[in-house]
């Protein structure tokens, strides 16, 4: 046998790298294998490094900090398919770090992602691609960049894939995609419902519940709720609910039917099929708090529709909604609350919810959880709006209590909606006293002090619903309430202002509260609201007018003008005309003063200081002097029974009842009373000096402010002007012709202010200089009127007005201009013929003071304007 020969190798060629196996244990050597041109080596370092990123998120945030990103970037759009794959499961897990996702939106490598979505792809690169994308749509500016590079409809057709993790993955990135209503629209465009309504047949529960997710979104528009309907979508989220076993995705269901129920045909169509019955039947036996929750809130979105609350009221929702007030869970009850709330608006449910509900939901009024008393009160308060009966209901529920105690709550909502509830039911009197007997006025305090505008102004409606009388209007300012509802009234809000300024009208009912609130500028505040065109209302005019009808001086100083139904009382003064905006002084102010050259300012005191003896003729009566000249009310209530518009009249004269005058004055009282028609003739020489000593002691020490200073200061007294009054009472009162009346009471102011003065002659009249004299004599610019013994034209005007209104015969009192002023009264002129069967209209006269007193002149005659203008 031969030797055998060793065959020998035959050596590589020179220019050729032998192969070299190496082994890595740095994460750093992997990454610069990624710039190799090798792609075995591309390969097997992206395979790597995929399973270096799973092991969690320090190792994603190390290759971050190593550079593998950008590298990696350039291997999604390489030629070798595996190559490619794997760099793209690399960037599905590390997509989940959001500094990776910030890299590469500046890197800006979606239209790559988008690209590995291709149906000719492997289902490895759609699953992985799909998930990169889901991470990233997580954030709006990832959004907008899947949106423009076209990457919602590749999304769409991979729901239909096989693959179920593809399907998740898609799914969740349009949900996340459709929060834009911009992709929401193309959704629509690109008939994505009925791939979305497939995956609710999946066997895995999370491709479910984003699916129902996603319609949750996409049918908030009316589009897709129509879609949805044209697609049967309904019937599988019925059958969803009716599946014990998908109770984990009953909530999002309900959702989702929530709103379709807002689209009329849809309700309809549930309702036809029966779906609506099963709806509020689930949602009454369900024991998953958050199902009755999201049940509810399905109903309150549906209830806005008026249509919707009707078909809600026949299927008895209402039966469905009470059950459910009585849950454990506070959110379910704040639910069934706000269905209730929108039911309200349905007449129908309104009436059911007066026997049940009002009650329960005044036990949650007691609830410790703040929300629930701001949905209860929300529902009382639509409950009670316009509905009487369930305004007595919740008060019978013993509702006032809680309502008021939730006042105090820490939640504007629901002390806003407790003033509501409270002013609904303070329109019935017997209700309105209850409330305040809970101690009303003070618990209001706190709501008027609020800084949240729909507070202030419920709170500011409430009190001008509870203050209604004076205890009440007491109790408001005594607990300081009068305070910050002035302030309302600067509020920039404009119902906040208009319920201000309603509230103080109704609390100026009352004089002292009238005083009071301009005491807190509440009238310099309105009148600077009424000035201005876009702050001034209806109500702030209203609340100016009522404050100055019970500040009849500044009324009278602003406007000069004062009504029939202005009716002058002790303390009355005329300083002449001001400005708006100029500040009217006190009369003790201005008594105080000492005298200038300033007009005189006349006052109106009919308050005897000193009780007069009896006199011969009138020590049989039992009635003082006090008590005699009867007050402006007593006197209007007599002159309303009056038998026809300012004529005839069959009053109870108070001068039935005999009167006793001023001590010294007793003879000439006596004979005042015989004489006709209030004339009064002269007075020997003896009484006319014991009146001027009588009026000196009388009236001297209350204008120049002498005696103790601890005695209260009290207005200058006027004894003439006095027995004024008791001898208009006395002579004019029992006149029965109105016309008569007024024709002997001009007679009488013309005789006491200096009588008859010729037009031609008026400039002779000195009473510029008796005026003069006066305030020398008193020490003062205030006069009282009754010591004037020669007045021009608004000397008499105000006389006459003042004596009028003691006696009952209504005129006006109106300043015109260079010291003119005038009365005007309205009669009856029996000439006229009205229409059949009814009086004419009665005429409007201005009464002669001056030229040819107890003359009356129509309105608008020449005589009348050369009276007034000349």
């Amino acid at each position: 046998m031969g030797k055998k020969i060793k065959k020998e190798v035959e050596p590589p060629p020179k220019d050729v790298f032998d192969p070299l196996t190496i082994e890595s244990k740095k994460a750093a050597t992997v990454v610069l294998m990624l710039n190799s041109p090798e792609e075995e080596i591309l390969a097997k370092a992206c395979e790597a490094i995929y399973r270096f990123a799973l092991k969690g998120e320090e190792n994603k945030a190390t290759l971050l900090e190593l550079g593998a990103v950008e590298p990696l970037t350039k291997l999604l759009t390489h030629e070798d398919k595996i190559v490619r794959r794997n760099a793209t499961m690399i960037f599905g897990i590390l997509a989940s770090n959001n500094d990776v996702k910030k890299l590469l939106r500046e890197l800006d490598v979606m239209n790559s992602v988008i690209a590995q979505l291709a149906p000719e792809e492997e289902v490895v690169i759609h699953e992985f691609a799909s998930l990169c994308l889901a991470n990233m749509s997580a954030e709006y500016t990832s959004k907008v960049q899947i949106f423009e590079h076209g990457g919602l409809e590749p999304l769409i057709r991979l729901l239909s894939s096989p693959d179920p993790d593809v399907k998740k993955n898609s799914i969740e990135c349009i949900y996340n995609l459709v929060q834009d209503f911009q992709c929401r629209a193309t959704l629509q465009e690109l008939n994505a419902i009925p791939s979305i309504l497939d995956l609710l047949k999946s066997e895995y529960p999370i491709i479910q519940l984003l699916a129902l997710k996603t319609l949750g979104v996409i049918t908030n528009d009316k589009e897709s709720r129509a879609m949805l309907r044209d697609n049967q979508g309904l019937d599988p989220l019925i059958k969803i609910l009716e599946t014990k076993e998908l109770n984990d995705l009953h909530i999002e269901a309900l959702s989702v039917i929530a709103n379709c129920l807002e689209d009329m045909d849809t309700m309809v169509l549930i309702q036809q099929t029966g779906g609506l019955k099963k709806l509020l039947t689930f949602a009454e036996n369900s024991t998953i708090p958050d199902i009755q929750k999201n049940a509810a809130k399905a109903i309150t979105k549906a209830a806005y529709d008026p249509e919707n609350r009707k078909l809600f009221h026949e299927q008895e929702v209402e039966k469905c909604l009470v059950t459910l007030l009585g849950s454990e869970n506070d959110g379910t009850k704040i639910a069934a609350s706000q269905a209730i709330s929108a039911m309200c608006e349905n007449s129908g449910s309104k009436d059911f919810f007066n026997n049940q509900g009002i009650p329960q939901l005044i036990q949650l009024l007691k609830s410790d959880n703040d929300e629930v008393r701001e949905a209860a009160a929300l529902a009382l308060a639509n409950l009670t709006t316009c509905n009487p009966a369930n305004a007595k209901a919740a008060a019978e529920a013993d509702g006032i209590d809680p309502l008021i105690n939730t006042l105090s709550s820490k939640r504007e909502g629901a002390v806003a909606n407790a003033a509501t509830v409270l002013t609904n039911m303070a329109t019935q009197e017997p209700l309105r006293v209850s409330i305040q007997s809970h101690n009303a006025m003070h618990a209001i305090i706190g709501p008027l002090r609020s800084a949240n505008t729909v507070v202030q102004s419920k709170a500011a409606l409430m009190v001008a619903a509870t203050v209604c009388d004076v205890e009440a209007r007491t109790e408001l300012k005594n607990a300081g309430g009068l305070e910050p509802l002035v302030e309302l009234l600067h509020s920039k809000n404009d119902e906040v202002r208009r319920h201000a300024s309603w509230a103080v009208t109704v609390c100026a009912n009352d004089e002292l509260m009238a005083t009071e609130l301009c005491r807190l500028r509440a009238l310099d505040i309105l009148e600077e609201i009424n000035l201005s065109v876009s702050r001034k209302n209806k109500f702030s005019e209203a609340a100016y007018n009522k404050l100055l009808n019970n500040n009849l001086p500044l009324k009278y100083s602003q406007t000069g003008y004062l009504s029939s139904c202005d009716i002058i009382s002790d303390g009355f003064y005329d300083c002449g005309r001001i400005n708006h905006g100029t500040k009217l002084l006190p009369l003790k102010e201005l008594s105080l003063k000492e005298p200038n050259d300033q007009r005189a300012i006349l006052l109106i005191n009919n308050k005897s200081e000193v009780p007069p003896p009896l006199s011969m003729e009138d020590k049989s009566s039992d009635i003082g002097y006090g008590r005699s000249i009867s007050s402006s009310s007593s006197l209007r209530r007599a002159s309303k029974e009056k038998t026809s518009y300012h004529s005839s009249a069959g009053v109870g004269s108070p001068t039935e009842e005999k009167s006793e005058p001023t001590s010294g004055r007793n003879t000439v009282l006596s004979k005042s009373a015989t004489k006709e028609k209030g004339s009064r003739k002269g007075k020997g020489k003896k009484e006319e000096e014991k009146v001027k000593e009588e009026e000196e002691v009388l009236s001297v020490p209350k204008m120049t402010g002498e005696g103790s200073p601890d005695k209260e200061w009290c207005p200058p007294s006027d004894p003439d002007f006095c027995l004024y009054v008791y001898e208009v009472t006395k002579t004019i009162l029992p006149i029965t012709n109105m016309k008569e009346q007024v024709e002997a009471l001009a007679k009488y102011v013309a005789e006491r202010m200096g009588g008859h003065i010729p037009k031609e002659k008026l400039h002779e009249f000195s009473w510029e200089l008796h005026i003069s004299e006066l305030k020398f004599q008193l020490k003062s610019n205030v006069i009282p009127i009754g010591q004037i013994k020669k007045g021009i034209f608004y000397h008499r005007a105000l006389l006459f007005k003042a004596l009028a209104d003691k006696i009952g015969i209504g005129c006006t009192l109106v300043r015109g201009e260079y010291g003119r002023a005038w009365n005007e009264v309205k009669l009856m002129d029996r000439t006229r013929k009205g229409v059949i069967g009814c009086l004419p209209p009665p005429e409007t006269y201005i009464v002669d003071l001056m030229f040819h007193p107890g003359e009356l002149m129509k309105l608008r005659s020449k005589e009348a304007d050369l009276y007034r203008f000349l």
